[in-house]
């Protein structure tokens, strides 16, 4: 039958036909009908033919007042006053007897016994009157709670206790008051003497939601003392120099000299840098209860919300132990904007990782900055949800809404959370209802477009004075002590003040940016013999593991392959990872479809094809002193995997890290985790990451977006030593490279163009003594072409050679030399290749990209100045172009084949041959 609430129908039929659905399956009708007929069998004795003889008016009442309290955990965050600045709450009918068919009267009238199971009160001898006078304090007052979305009655259950017992938020003690108050004037106190002392500088201000940074205190502390002994926080602009300053103990006369243009040490050799209030900073933090948290604030540039991926990254690297991972070593706290939380997809991407298996992190606590306006736009127009949080609730989220001038409840909201998150490990948020109390940045005037707000704001006490006038209300604190507390306060700035005045300047600032030196060499071949053990124990899998029929005949091949000169990609990848884990270095790899990998060269994840279970061999090599290995199918994302594995790179610097992208071109939708954290981060923050990006790339007639992985992108970002960016062509190079990139001394990225129909050709696989000596080739010379018949030397990268070599029998006159590594650009390797050629007229740069793409630009006048501009330096390829590739297969072929004619077409008579026939 269907679960119609009670208050909807009362059928004599209607009931007994429910009551005989409750009997069977009492999940089976609606809980204010479940509470119905308990509170009827409790009147009848239990008796099913009594039931019906109970008083119906009474049962009416007490079914109503179940109703009630249902609604009110449901809907009672509609009726708490969240505005500071006065907006009523909208409420909802749902929260009035009435709407349940009963009057306030009626609630009087019913033993509070009829809510038992209903809510977690203690009901005592009381009335129905009295447990909903307690449920509307605690669900309508202080704190507006949403949990009843959540999927799991486990953690309903436990709200509810939460909510109902208040075991999670005893009241605070005077002496705590007094303390926030402390609190509330320093980070008051700071915003005040900063718009003094630097009159109209952009310090984007916390102001209005102050409650932050003790709410922050509370999180640290309370984690803290059940066992956490680190937290990473990511946060944008807003209040962000507050933060530092207090929640990370960032000491004021810096932040002071970095407002007069003073800055310590902190960027690359070129002092580029960036602005205070992007810097990250790291300290540890004692606390009254004994609690002792490293914390780590990470740098974030203006794209909002793309750090909290990254904090995710960094808190998972961190939560790491020699056992294992433990979730509750490290807490992430995410600072979000109003605005941007339910604007930026970032956020959405994010909230999906979080109880996935590879990207887990015991549950992060958001806690939302809510201005109640976004720049200047007002949030009818800036998003489709009733609250900012709503997009959270999608991912089984829990919410709290608190008035930031209610900083009681603000600590209240922290404690639950904390306890909430120690329980489950899952998410929680906290939405901190504020405002702002100048415009986006304190030089801009909010009144152009939010005059009626403002004049509200202009005449608002500040949250340090609300909780001020109630303590001296309480009697906790006199005016007298509040004025002495902000006075000793204002000393103390002035102090570090004057201090900062007469600091020195800037250390970091050169006019000259040095030239990046070059990396020593590192040994990266591994023994035959080795390589050879190492193969076998990958060819290994559980006894009565049944494989796929395609696998059990292809994955064996790998031991003829190391004597047939037939190591593919996969193979060769396998290997390397092999070989690095069981030297001690842990290997992370993930992306859309990593374990098999986009091509099914990977397969380094088996399945079952009869029960379904898996088996990693790369995963079997840990034994003592060995690497981790870990391999995870990442959603389908590319923004937050990429910010995640690059936090984790961050945290975990000596590790092998590896995104993938399905196609190369995907990291396109990644771009701000590229160009503002990856390759910049050193210049700006003075962080190393060693993140490697796999993009596959080539040219194979697949369309514009299955073709380029933008490597143009790449080297034009690439300055002052800051990343790699290689185009290896054989297996044997990717083994190299990925061994060499571990083993240098400095972190930096790896930016890899990978192949794609190059994975199982035949010309391109490697021979086992190419990975058990030698080392990564930056150019690899033409080994066939004599060098006295050679007049065209040709450069290319990638693919493209294969197809050249191909077709060259007849072009003696041309030699085919590829450059592997781009940058850093490899002058004395191109300039002995080209030496080499005693008769060359020419040198030309062939691509599969268009003239304005791939790398020729790039190339050009590197090519040029390596020449010393004697040579003719030209382009072969595609035109410029505002896409990619061609779309359909057969144009692609006519034009890949004129690529090929045309690298491989007879030179004139040369120069050099005309002046000796004369």
């Amino acid at each position: 039958m269907s679960a119609l609430p009670i208050t909807s129908v009362f059928n004599d039929g209607y009931v007994a036909e429910a009551y005989e659905t409750y009997r069977r399956d009492p999940s089976a009708v609606e809980e204010s009908w479940r509470q119905f007929f308990r509170f009827a069998e409790s009147l009848s004795g239990g008796a099913p033919a009594a039931v019906a003889g109970t008083d119906a008016r009474l049962l009416r009442k007490a079914a109503g007042a179940a109703a009630l309290a249902a609604s009110i955990r449901e809907y009672g965050h509609l009726a708490v006053a969240l505005d500071p600045l006065g907006t009523p709450a909208p409420g909802a009918p749902e929260l009035t007897p009435e709407f349940h068919g009963i009057t306030a009267a009626d609630l009087a009238e019913v033993p509070a016994a009829a809510l038992e199971g209903v809510t977690t009160i203690d009901h005592g001898g009381r009335t129905a009157a009295d447990v909903i006078a307690v449920l509307q304090e605690r669900y309508c007052g202080g704190i507006a709670f949403e949990f009843e979305h959540l999927g799991e009655e486990a953690e309903r259950a436990w709200f509810r206790h939460a909510v109902e017992s208040g075991e999670h938020t005893p009241a605070i003690t005077a002496d705590e008051k007094r303390k926030l108050l402390e609190r509330m004037t320093q980070v008051d106190g700071m915003e005040r003497f900063i718009g003094r002392a630097f009159v109209n500088a952009k310090r984007f201000s916390i102001e209005g939601v102050d409650a932050l940074v003790p709410m922050i205190d509370e999180a640290l502390a309370g984690s803290g003392k059940a066992g956490t002994t680190a937290a990473v926080i990511g946060m944008a602009h807003r209040g962000r120099l507050n933060v530092l300053a207090h929640a990370l103990q960032k000491p004021y006369a810096t932040i002071f000299r970095e407002f007069a243009g003073k800055h310590d040490q902190t960027n690359s050799a070129s002092g580029t840098g960036d602005v205070k209030y992007h810097l990250g900073y790291r300290t540890t933090r004692e606390f009254d209860n004994g609690a002792r948290v490293e914390t780590l604030l990470v740098p974030n540039p203006s794209h909002l919300e793309f750090v909290n991926a990254v904090l995710m990254g960094v808190s998972r690297a961190m939560q790491r132990t020699p056992a294992g991972r433990d979730e509750n070593r490290v807490l992430p706290i995410a600072v979000h904007g109003d605005a941007a939380f339910p604007g930026e997809g970032v956020v959405t991407e994010t909230l999906n990782l979080s109880l996935l298996r590879g990207y887990r992190v015991g549950g992060t606590l958001h806690l939302i900055a809510n201005n109640q306006v976004g720049f200047t736009t007002d949030p009818s127009d800036s998003r489709s949800t009733h609250y900012a949080s709503d997009p959270a609730k999608g991912f089984d989220v829990p919410v709290m809404h608190v008035n930031a001038d209610d900083l009681e409840s603000c600590i209240h909201a922290v404690r639950i959370a904390v306890a909430y998150r120690q329980r489950f490990a899952k998410d929680i948020l906290i939405d901190i209802v504020g405002y702002r109390r100048h415009g986006h940045n304190e030089a801009d005037q909010p009144a152009f477009t939010q005059p009626t707000l403002y004049d509200v704001i202009r005449t608002h006490p500040t949250p340090r004075e609300v909780w001020a006038a109630r303590l001296v209300r309480e009697r906790v604190v006199t005016e007298e002590d509040v004025a002495a507390i902000d006075r000793r306060f204002a000393e103390r700035l002035q102090a570090e003040h004057d201090q900062a005045q007469q600091a020195g300047g800037d250390k970091s600032h050169t006019d000259d940016a040095k030239a990046p030196a070059t990396p020593a060499a590192v040994e990266t071949a591994v023994r035959a013999e080795e390589l050879a053990s190492l193969n076998e124990r990958l060819l290994v899998w559980p006894e009565g593991f049944s494989l796929h029929a395609t696998l059990q005949r292809t994955l064996p091949r790998r031991r003829e392959a190391l004597t047939a000169k037939g190591i593919d990609w996969g193979h060769a990848e396998a290997l390397a990872f092999a070989a690095l884990l069981v030297e001690g270095t842990n290997v992370r790899i993930t992306g859309q479809d990593a374990e098999r990998g986009t091509f099914s060269h990977r397969q380094a994840v088996l399945h079952d094809v009869k029960s379904g279970a898996t088996f990693t061999p790369l995963g079997a090599l840990k034994q003592d002193g060995a690497g981790v290995f870990e391999i995870y199918n990442s959603p389908l994302s590319e923004t937050a995997v990429m910010a995640f594995e690059y936090g984790f790179s961050t945290a975990a610097p000596r590790d092998l890290v590896l995104w993938e992208a399905q196609f190369g071109d995907f990291a396109n939708v990644a771009a701000p985790i590229i160009d503002q954290f990856i390759v910049s981060d050193r210049a700006k923050w003075g962080l190393d990451n060693s993140l490697v990006l796999l993009l596959p790339h080539g040219y194979e007639g697949q369309g514009p977006e299955h073709s380029s992985a933008r490597l143009e992108r790449f080297l034009q970002l690439a300055a002052e030593g800051n990343m790699v960016v290689a185009y290896p062509s054989t297996p044997a190079q990717y083994f190299h490279i990925l061994r060499r990139h571990v083993r240098r001394a400095e972190r930096r990225p790896l930016v890899l163009m990978q192949p794609k129909s190059l994975l199982r050709l035949p010309e391109a696989a490697s021979a086992l003594e190419d990975l058990a000596a030698g080392t990564f080739r930056p150019v690899i010379e033409d080994a066939v072409a004599r060098p006295e018949d050679v007049r065209r030397v040709v450069l290319c990268t990638g693919k493209v050679y294969y197809d050249l070599v191909a077709q060259r029998a007849d072009a003696a006159h041309v030699a085919i030399a590829r450059v592997e590594e781009l940058y850093p650009w490899p002058h004395e390797a191109i300039a002995a290749a080209i030496d080499r050629y005693p008769n060359v007229d020419e040198v030309v740069w062939a691509q599969e990209e268009p003239k304005n793409m791939g790398a020729w630009t790039y190339v050009s006048p590197r090519l040029k100045a390596t020449t010393g501009n004697l040579l003719t330096v030209r382009y072969i390829g595609r035109p410029e172009r505002a896409s990619p590739a061609e779309g359909y297969k057969n144009t692609h072929d006519v034009e890949q084949a004129r690529i090929v004619r045309d690298v491989l077409a007879p030179l004139p008579v040369s120069r050099k041959a005309k002046a000796g026939s004369r």
